[in-house]
């Protein structure tokens, strides 16, 4: 009897394991379709979306009535960040085919700075007719190209999953004939980028090149420990367990990390110069005993004895819980410089530099020459609502849409119970943008 009763509890255990491994099996399946589903659907989109841009550049070429020119430019804007928003859902992390989004970026880019500007009084050059014409032909080269990876998938019902499988992987590419495909497409786009194309006209030239404040001195293991010890407050008797970036990165880095206690921590500096980049120290923070402002003077002392020699001044302070968060910039003379931001994090309760990010001020600082307003702070105030009250202003750079620096007039205001930046450019007067501050969370 007893025998019979535990030969029907392990059929029933045998049964439900299979009902479980089933039900599973079909789980698994179903995500499967899904994201086979999600990334046929791009891809398509993708194609489409470049078949209709390689129309609508070859339209913009054919017109002549400025009217309809910007219309048709901020459309093939609109169409390049679809394209690059369908690349982005694709799984090609692990595929080389940043040239093919850097010249959809680029694309976009020049095409919404042609589209706002007054094309009246400031047509299009000989020079931008001709990039143009490039970009039509490139758009035609890729779009024949993805219409063959298309027909492929189509004809062979071939599988995205398989080439995500490939190059989690590491397969050999050319066994996959989707890679191979877009491989070819990056190829081309190569092709164009280094001898048909404007780069100045695409927006590729800057003034400033990113992280070359770093200087060309490397700093050695040791050197690195001693700083990074020096920078988080450790003992000698502290572990810290260090690494650093392979060769071929964007920024080389040493990155160090800790755990003591109830204590732990990371930081990131550079190899060139021993710039800290980033580092958080991570603990319980307790309840707040000093106030923000207080702990606002600790996050402007700490700069003002770090490694970066710059007048910084805060320009936005908040808290969160029980950490105060402030964002600093330089200035030079009487103007601020937004881009080259740093962010430090303060605890509340034992006034400790918890947190620091230093990431924009490394890669933008650069010697700039700043140009005079050629409008008067009182003309700018016209352009802000009037419905605004001014509290503040002072005069910036910026970077606009198209990531330029400008100079400009921010005007700190009020509305109601909100606060506003308002940003005026210093050479025209118009509206460059506005930024509603944070306020402090509401705790539900």
């Amino acid at each position: 009897m007893i025998r019979w009763i535990l030969i029907s509890i392990l059929s029933i255990g045998l049964i439900g394991i299979g009902v479980w491994g089933y039900k599973e099996h079909q789980e698994k399946n179903a995500i499967l379709i899904q994201a086979e589903n999600s990334y046929q659907r791009s891809f398509h989109d993708l194609t489409f979306n470049l078949d209709l841009l390689h129309d609508k550049i070859g339209s913009t070429l054919a017109m002549n009535t400025r009217r309809q020119l910007s219309p048709q430019l901020a459309e093939i804007w609109r169409l390049t960040s679809m394209a690059h928003s369908d690349v982005g859902q694709l799984p090609l992390t692990l595929l080389p085919f940043n040239k093919t989004e850097e010249f959809l970026s680029q694309m976009g880019d020049f095409s919404y700075r042609t589209a706002v500007r007054d094309l009246d009084t400031e047509p299009l050059t000989e020079e931008e007719v001709d990039t143009l014409s490039s970009l039509y032909e490139m758009s035609g080269d890729i779009e024949q190209e993805l219409r063959k990876v298309q027909n492929m998938v189509l004809n062979e019902n071939l599988r995205w999953m398989d080439v995500q499988l490939a190059l989690v992987n590491n397969d050999e590419p050319a066994d996959n004939t989707i890679i191979d495909g877009f491989e070819t497409v990056e190829k081309t786009v190569e092709g164009y980028t280094e001898g048909k194309l404007n780069a100045s006209l695409l927006g590729t030239s800057s003034d400033k090149d990113g992280f070359n404040m770093l200087g060309d001195q490397v700093i050695s293991q040791e050197e690195a420990e001693e700083t990074m010890r020096t920078v988080l407050g450790l003992e000698e008797n502290t572990a810290l367990d260090l690494s650093k970036t392979g060769d071929g990165a964007n920024v080389p880095l040493f990155s160090g990390s800790f755990q003591e206690n109830n204590r732990s921590g990371y930081i990131d500096l550079t190899q060139q110069g021993g710039y800290p980049l980033s580092f958080m120290i991570n603990r319980e923070v307790k309840e707040s005993k000093i106030s923000l402002h207080q702990a606002m003077q600790t996050a402007e002392d700490y700069l003002e004895n770090s490694v970066f020699s710059s007048d910084f001044t805060v320009i936005e302070s908040n808290q969160y819980d029980h950490v105060g968060v402030f964002q600093f910039v330089p200035r030079d003379g009487e103007v601020w410089i937004y881009p080259d931001a740093i962010q430090v994090k303060v605890a509340l309760d034992t006034n400790e530099v918890i947190g620091f990010i230093a990431k924009d001020y490394l890669e933008n600082y650069h010697e700039r020459q700043i140009p005079e307003a050629a409008i008067s702070e009182a003309e700018a105030e016209e352009a802000v609502n009037p419905n605004l009250r001014v509290e503040d202003h002072h005069l910036a750079i910026i970077e606009d849409d198209l990531g330029e620096e400008v100079l400009s007039y921010v005007f700190l205001g009020t509305l109601d119970s909100d606060t506003y930046k308002i940003f005026i450019g210093a050479d025209d007067g118009e509206e460059l943008r506005i930024d509603k501050l944070k306020q402090a969370e509401i705790k539900y």
